[in-house]
């Protein structure tokens, strides 16, 4: 399958990636395991959920891959969280440079007339992984405790209650309110990395975050719950 080839070469390319944290920040030597474990795991979800009629990855599809492999550093470096204490700022650099490429391959499958199902739903399972990522990431720096989990586990939670209860399954309209405070969540934990932003405000932003998460969860619940007898 041609796109295992450019699975490959994006593992080249977190390669690189550590090799230049090891050159410039003296990485750890074990960054490259944990890193490059990380990225295989995605590697390994992508080809499973692979669509047999598609070939190449696409250029869209690449400039997410390229995103995960920018998230696959930041989750392989909280293996080392002294080394992510030293290096904060870089850190949340490459985050947002994640967020910005987040935009970016949307505008790309809609210029060029590739945009996919499958192109959808990896954006989204990376998106949610991104958030996970800088949830932990709040927990290693010891910036706030384990109730920033939450913001990351939600999703989660909801995808394995679609196993139990099918209705839970059912397509959602899109939400401009979905859209606005899944935002201010990426924006909000982006804020509480920063070294100069207090545990107080850290808190009260992502506190505030989780509010507006669980609220938005509900009310998707309660919109699916109405129609639950449409999905039998």
């Amino acid at each position: 399958m041609p796109a295992v080839i450019e699975l490959l070469l994006g593992l080249c390319l977190v390669g690189l990636l550590v090799e230049t944290l090891q050159w410039h920040l003296a990485a750890p030597p074990g960054l490259g395991w944990t890193v490059g474990g990380v990225y295989l795991a995605m590697a390994v979800m992508i080809v499973w959920g692979w669509p047999v009629a598609l070939r190449w990855l696409g250029w869209a599809n690449r400039v997410t891959l390229l995103r995960g492999a920018l998230i696959a550093l930041l989750a392989g470096s909280m293996a080392f969280p002294t080394f992510m204490q030293r290096h904060t700022l870089e850190m949340v650099g490459l985050a947002l440079l994640a967020l910005c490429l987040d935009g970016l391959d949307g505008w790309v499958a809609r210029h060029t007339h590739s945009t996919t199902a499958f192109g959808a739903r990896f954006d989204m399972e990376l998106d949610a992984f991104f958030i996970a990522v800088l949830c932990c990431a709040l927990v290693v720096l010891d910036k706030l405790g384990g109730w920033v989990l939450l913001c990351g586990a939600l999703r989660y939670v909801f995808v394995a209650a679609g196993y139990a209860w099918t209705w839970l399954r059912r397509p959602l309209p899109s939400s401009l309110r979905r859209k606005v405070i899944c935002v201010w969540q990426v924006i909000s934990l982006l804020a509480a990395l920063l070294p100069w932003v207090s545990t107080f405000w850290a808190m009260l932003s992502v506190g505030l975050a989780l509010v507006l998460l669980l609220y938005s969860f509900m009310s998707d619940v309660a919109w699916l719950y109405r129609r639950r007898r449409m999905c039998v």
